[in-house]
């Protein structure tokens, strides 16, 4: 028996959250040692998906300050995160 029809599961993500998490995808997708680490293949169907959408939303990816854009984004993303994702004794917020 077919399990009954679900919705989409939607996530939002603000312009910066985006942009940071697409600069992410780009770079460690392509890298061998993160292809060891989806150890399920089924993973890269949304990993890819994921990438996907990003990219085709964000035109700030091409644009010519994208550099720029970038860390404007990640520093705008920082303060709310506090000490979390911090090395442990590293009392510093950058």
């Amino acid at each position: 028996m077919e399990p009954p029809e679900r919705p989409d599961i939607r996530v939002t993500l603000s312009r910066e959250q985006a942009l940071v998490l697409s600069d992410w995808l780009d770079r460690r997708m392509s890298e061998k040692d993160f292809a060891a680490v989806v150890d399920d293949r089924a993973v890269w169907s949304p990993l890819l998906k994921l990438a996907g959408s990003l990219e085709t939303q964000l035109a700030e990816i091409f644009a010519a300050n994208y550099s720029q854009l970038l860390d404007d984004a990640r520093q705008r993303l920082l303060p709310a995160l506090g000490e979390f994702g911090l090395p442990e004794g590293d009392d510093s917020a950058d």
